[in-house]
């Protein structure tokens, strides 16, 4: 381990091997970093917090504390972070609250740009990405793969799917489907996110069915959106992804899914 002189690690924090901890860091007495992890200055870790091997903290970063809560009753929370994530300058990620579940967790090979936040009780999945001063509220959900653009936000409650991109300066107010692009002030679907469906290796014949879908689902006039959602679930009973859309529809959720903008993404080469 290499502890600069002046970091304080209170008695109690439990650090693995290869552990640096660099200039004027704070770590609480119940924090854990696991082997390789790496804060590089004036980073706080404050409260149960854990990260995960070789995950990289940035200066000014705020890991841990109080969830922002009023009245918040803040014992037994934790934040649980995984490995191989990049957390730059200024990134605060918050506490779990106990009327929200205890627990604010984020995955595996995350990258979380100057300012971003994570508020309490979300939960974020592997390989995400937030870009600068990108905000998820409290009790967010954010599945593998999703890319927040710079000063982004999303609203309580709110779920972001799976591989799904939100554009910058956009507002989630509703939820994303996965594999979708939203973008607005107040978000609206543009179509599927066809960029990444092709680098995940998609077929091109399976991209052009969950296209049919998204029409079938979004585009159509005919019977409600869940209804809509179920047909296209019977139409293309062997396609993954496309029930995992329609599984994100049907999902009991605090917010109605976003909804699409009456003009189909153009994609010649799709």
């Amino acid at each position: 381990m290499k502890i600069h002189p002046t970091a304080i690690v209170e008695d109690g924090a439990r650090l693995g091997v290869d552990v640096e901890i660099g200039p004027y860091c704070a770590v609480s007495a119940h924090a854990v970093l696991d082997d390789g992890v790496r804060l590089v200055s004036h980073v706080v870790i404050a409260g149960e917090v854990e990260i995960g091997a070789r995950t990289v903290v940035h200066p000014q970063a705020v890991l841990g504390g109080e969830s922002q809560i009023r009245n918040n009753d803040a014992r037994d929370t934790r934040l649980v972070i995984g490995v191989d994530n990049v957390i730059r300058e200024f990134v605060t990620m918050s506490l779990g609250s106990r009327r929200g579940g205890g627990v604010t967790s984020v995955g595996d090979r995350g990258y979380f740009m100057a300012a971003s936040h994570v508020g309490h009780d979300c939960h974020v999945g592997d390989d995400v990405t937030l870009s600068n001063g990108a905000l998820l509220a409290g009790h967010v959900e954010v599945g593998d793969g999703v890319i927040m653009g710079g000063a982004s936000a999303v609203q309580q409650f709110g779920r972001i799917g799976r591989n799904a991109f939100v554009g910058g300066l956009s507002g989630a107010n509703t939820d994303v489907i996965p594999y979708a692009i939203a973008t607005g002030p107040h978000i609206k679907l543009d179509g599927l996110n066809l960029v990444g469906l092709k680098r995940r290796g998609l077929p091109r014949a399976t991209i052009h069915k969950m296209r049919a879908a998204y029409r079938t689902i979004f585009l159509e006039a005919d019977g409600k959106l869940d209804e809509r959602a179920r047909r296209a679930a019977d139409t293309w009973p062997d396609i993954a992804e496309i029930q995992e859309i329609v599984a994100f529809i049907l999902a009991k959720a605090k917010r109605p899914i976003c909804p699409a903008r009456r003009r189909m993404q153009e994609d010649d080469d799709a």
